[in-house]
């Protein structure tokens, strides 16, 4: 038998269903990866081959300090002997320069074109020609 407590006659405590979420809640990483999945799939559809052999990975914060004293959005690693390219894209610098959610999805997209641009050597209207670097988000 679980005893609960009811204090000062309010009642008992505690989650009415513990483990329920409210549906339709999205937390900020699972929308982080919803956008950079959406990013991917605009490339893919664009320009399949620029995403050929390169890995897409997602960080919270970037470890260490950058080159230039900046906080990086993202880093793109060039292939070396068996290792593949690799993307990373930082989260959390990524969600602090965007505003809303849709502004979020915009800038996730535009990093990885222009990471991308950097391992592949594609220019960035190659990789995605719909693309607005100048846009606001």
């Amino acid at each position: 038998m679980v005893k609960r407590r009811d204090r000062h006659g309010r009642g008992l405590r505690g989650p009415v269903m513990p483990g329920a979420r409210t549906p339709g809640y999205v937390s900020r990483p699972e929308a982080f990866v919803d956008a950079v999945q959406d990013a991917v799939g605009r490339v893919q559809r664009s320009c399949p081959e620029a995403l050929g052999g390169i890995d897409i990975g997602i960080e919270d914060v970037p470890r260490g300090p950058s080159s230039n004293g900046g906080v990086p959005l993202a880093v793109a690693i060039e292939a070396v002997g068996s290792y593949p390219a690799r993307i990373v894209i930082f989260r959390r610098p990524l969600e602090h320069r965007s505003a809303t959610r849709r502004g979020l999805r915009i800038l996730v997209h535009r990093t990885l074109v222009e990471q991308l641009s950097a391992v592949t050597g594609h220019s960035v209207h190659d990789i995605d020609p719909h693309v607005d670097l100048d846009d606001d988000y």
